[in-house]
């Protein structure tokens, strides 16, 4: 008897973002290399055209905060209901932008917002900024727009995106602090908390693990380049494998107590040599992106 094979996933990209930040402009691009695109869809919709005849294309399904069954909470359910799913293989990109630059786009453009039509842009742009951020913290890509033409935004699309490029895995380094609880969607997580800490350094307490004097503190301890050396390189290890498996994104993260320091610093760190191995990497910081959007 022959052993039946199970087809493979159906490669799906929810794209998601502030109005402004070139969302339109990204689902062109993945339309563009053999997706099929349908933005603005309702979110009841998108099970229903799941589990109806098999998609002979990967899809990239836009998903509009204007939409009027659209949440916040609706929008995460589903991400994580698609993500166990064996049929499907997900991925949310998020279309990030500064809140000074969508209000120049807007002030350009003379468009009224559409979460505030009938008050001034800013109004529309900070509820939307307010709506969407749990989605921004779950995103399993985040490209920032902010000093982007649409023409590189095309580009950083196709990088991410592209089915048939180089067969890299997409990477997503993240830092966080245990005091807010794992981030969702992690594949590999490495707790650093024995690591010497920088917070009880007075002039380095109010400093973040990108500024090199906290760096160099974290690195100074002696357990951090035996640490470092092993993650790095059971990173490499696993990557073709995951590549093997046909996983297109993957999501590593490191942990402190406050998520400001030495997890900030080892997500730099780590993101910077896969960078320079020629690897795809996009870099979260939830504790510090969530007092940026504060």
């Amino acid at each position: 008897m022959m052993a039946t094979t199970q087809p493979s996933p159906v490669r799906l990209v929810l794209v998601t973002g502030p109005s402004g930040a070139g969302r339109t402009t990204a689902i062109r691009a993945l339309e563009d290399l053999g997706f099929e695109a349908i933005d603005n869809l309702p979110l009841r919709l998108v099970p229903l055209l799941l589990d109806g005849p098999r998609p002979t294309r990967p899809l990239a399904l836009g998903i509009d905060p204007r939409n009027r069954d659209f949440s916040t909470a609706g929008l995460l359910d589903m991400i994580e209901t698609l993500a166990a799913r064996v049929d499907v293989e997900p991925t949310a990109l998020y279309l990030d932008c500064r809140e000074d630059v969508l209000i120049r786009r807007f002030s350009e453009t003379r468009r009224r917002h559409p979460l505030a039509p009938a008050e001034s842009p800013e109004i529309g742009i900070r509820r939307e900024l307010g709506l969407l951020a749990p989605i921004r913290d779950r995103a399993d890509v985040l490209i920032d727009t902010s000093d982007l033409t649409p023409q590189q935004l095309r580009t950083e699309t196709e990088g991410w995106f592209a089915p048939d490029g180089d067969g890299r895995l997409a990477l997503t380094v993240h830092s966080f602090s245990y005091k807010r609880g794992l981030p969702r969607g992690i594949d590999m997580v490495f707790d650093c908390r024995f690591l010497s800490n920088p917070y009880w350094v007075p002039e380095l307490r109010d400093l973040n693990g990108r500024d090199p004097r906290v760096a160099g503190h974290v690195a100074a301890d002696p357990r951090f380049d035996p640490f470092f050396s092993r993650v790095l390189d059971l990173t490499r290890l696993l990557l073709p494998a995951y590549t093997e498996e046909g996983k297109s994104h993957l999501s590593i993260a490191f942990g402190c107590t406050g998520g400001q320091h030495r997890s900030v610093t080892l997500a730099e760190s780590l993101a910077k040599a896969l960078a320079e191995d020629g690897r795809q990497v996009s870099i979260r910081h939830r504790e510090l992106d969530s007092q940026h959007n504060e």
